[in-house]
């Protein structure tokens, strides 16, 4: 019940374009636009697209662990806009808010496996402005954003790992 190269390609494409279109996506991704209509509506039977809002099953397509941080940071003129840009430009973090209080920044992530959660807090440690970061994995979700632009922050080749896949299609 996994995505294949293809799969991943057809819905960063609706990820990034913010269209379900087959011409559009064929225009992006050289996926037939038959191949782009089937493919779709497989995704859609088995799941892995719930709806008609793209809304996407994280654990199905391979991002089954949430990780919401607390960071606190330096505080000087400005830091919250290149602490938070900073956060913002790391692979699998999908959220980044400023708040007011103890902590400075809660970052929420959807990550493939415990080395990217790794990987995810060696990138905070390496922003020169963070002092400290608590993180914590969610056990369940009650309530979540899983529309497809979330797929917008990973690389193609991240969603084919966690697929064990490393190929790449062309068409």
């Amino acid at each position: 019940m996994s995505l294949d190269a293809r799969d991943v390609r057809i819905l960063r494409s609706i990820a990034e374009n913010g269209s379900t279109s087959p011409e559009r996506i064929q225009e992006e991704t050289d996926i037939p636009k038959s191949t782009v209509h089937y493919r779709i509506k497989n995704m859609k039977k088995r799941g892995i697209i719930k709806n008609d809002l793209f809304e996407i099953d994280f654990e199905k397509a391979g991002l089954g662990l949430t990780v919401i941080s607390e960071v606190l940071a330096e505080f000087g003129e400005g830091y919250q806009e290149e602490v938070g840009k900073a956060l913002a430009e790391i692979e699998g973090v999908n959220e980044v808010y400023f708040m007011m209080g103890d902590t400075d920044f809660i970052v929420i992530s959807r990550l493939s496996s415990r080395d990217m959660v790794e990987k995810l807090v060696e990138e905070f440690e390496a922003i020169d402005r963070i002092q400290r970061t608590n993180s914590k994995f969610v056990i369940s979700s009650i309530k979540a954003d899983e529309s497809v632009g979330m797929l917008r922050d990973y690389t193609e080749e991240t969603i084919l790992n966690s697929h064990r896949l490393d190929e790449t299609v062309k068409s």
